[in-house]
């Protein structure tokens, strides 16, 4: 037991000095014109075990912006190797993602991740991470809040659209955000080289009657679960 809490914390020691490196190069401002905005990737991952191993996959869906069409779909799949450990989730998922990243045809312009961008421990959530990576704005879209410290959100008004700022130690992380009348809010923040409040336009822009996610997000969640149940057996 000694020896695995040994290995894990060195990967926690590696992994925070990986995210602190990168932390210096996130930019919370566009690096884009919106109106160039054609296509957008949603991005999830799914697990599951098989004896005393854990597999994944990553399925991305890009739609276009505008038709909300689907334009393609790609996974990748294989043995998850790094363990879980709080905060560092990106080292886990990331090269599923990069590995479903190299079947895609289509490039798109921006990526909507299922889980946190900056609102994080570190700042260094997957969608931030990954977009060192990806070379691309990216969104995080959570369903669930992440409690940092402390910190409660406060609850939207029950309007579409309605958000409240997830100030931590003065700082907005993130967003709650209420996409849907009468439904649980969703939880957005930038991932990378993109601003708050283009994270939210952008994400109202994608939302229709069926969820309170995002459509490329909802869908690639949706992918997920279909490729789990086809993999895993």
């Amino acid at each position: 037991m000694n020896k695995v809490n040994n290995k894990l914390l060195e990967l926690e020691q590696e992994f925070l000095k990986v995210q602190n490196d990168l932390s210096s190069r996130i930019e919370l401002e566009n690096n884009f014109i919106i109106e160039e905005i054609k296509n957008i990737a949603g991005v999830d991952l799914a697990y599951w075990n098989i004896g005393d191993k854990t597999f994944g996959t990553c399925c991305i869906v890009i739609i276009d912006y505008y038709s909300k069409e689907v334009i393609e779909k790609v996974y990748s799949y294989g043995q998850v190797v790094v363990p879980y450990i709080p905060g560092f989730l990106a080292f886990r998922e990331l090269p599923l993602i990069l590995e479903a990243v190299k079947k895609l045809t289509v490039e798109p312009d921006l990526y909507m991740f299922d889980g946190n961008g900056y609102l994080h421990f570190r700042n260094m959530g997957i969608a931030t991470h990954a977009a060192m990576y990806l070379k691309k704005p990216t969104i995080g879209v959570a369903k669930s809040y992440l409690k940092i410290g402390n910190v409660d959100f406060m609850m939207p008004d029950n309007k579409v659209g309605s958000y409240t700022d997830i100030l931590v130690d003065g700082e907005v992380y993130g967003r709650a955000l209420r996409t849907s009348k009468n439904v649980k809010p969703i939880f957005i923040s930038c991932g990378n080289w993109i601003d708050l409040d283009t994270c939210t336009n952008i994400t109202m822009d994608c939302i229709n009657k069926e969820s309170r996610l995002p459509i490329p997000v909802r869908l690639a969640d949706l992918e997920t679960h279909k490729m789990r149940e086809k993999l895993a057996k």
